[in-house]
């Protein structure tokens, strides 16, 4: 790939872009359900979770805040379950994802969340690390506890730039 094909523009995260690659999870519309005494509206079962014989976990992680332009040569995947992340603020974060072309990853695509968006990969998404944009970088992240190694790195032979 020449210079310019490393550089990638972020979009905005929307439900349709990302379903290739995962769960866009945000309280958009109307509730499903309105709850306790009608002060709570419930946006029901926005992930398709998959534990792959394992079992759910939520984690904490504390990432350090990233700024645009960001150079990256990682991305990662789960191939044993699904892989949440839930911002604890209301900064938006970057989201890289690729396609996957034979057991190694395609081009990297970039989306920038919006206040209260969420994300959900699906089993085996190659993905890059969690990379809030503000501090705190805070995020509860949901995925497989259990056996068998559900962690695969890819490290790209010259890095890529997302830049604004």
């Amino acid at each position: 790939m020449s210079g310019s094909d490393r550089h990638i523009t972020p979009r905005l995260l929307t439900a349709e872009a990302f379903a290739p690659f995962g769960n866009v999870l945000e309280c958009e519309g109307d509730p499903d359900i309105i709850i306790n005494q009608g002060m709570c509206g419930r946006f029901h079962d926005l992930a398709n979770l998959d534990f792959g014989g394992g079992r759910a976990g939520i984690s904490l992680f504390n990432a350090t805040p990233r700024e645009l332009p960001y150079t990256f040569d990682l991305v990662e995947r789960h191939p044993l379950g699904s892989q949440a992340f839930v911002p604890m603020s209301e900064h938006p974060f970057l989201v890289i994802v690729a396609h996957d072309l034979g057991n190694t990853p395609g081009k990297p695509r970039a989306f920038v969340t919006k206040s209260g968006q969420c994300i959900n990969f699906h089993r085996g998404t190659w993905h890059g690390v969690l990379t809030p944009l503000h501090a705190p970088g805070m995020f509860a992240v949901i995925d497989r506890i259990g056996d068998g190694n559900n962690l695969e790195e890819y490290q790209f032979g010259e890095p890529f730039v997302v830049q604004p």
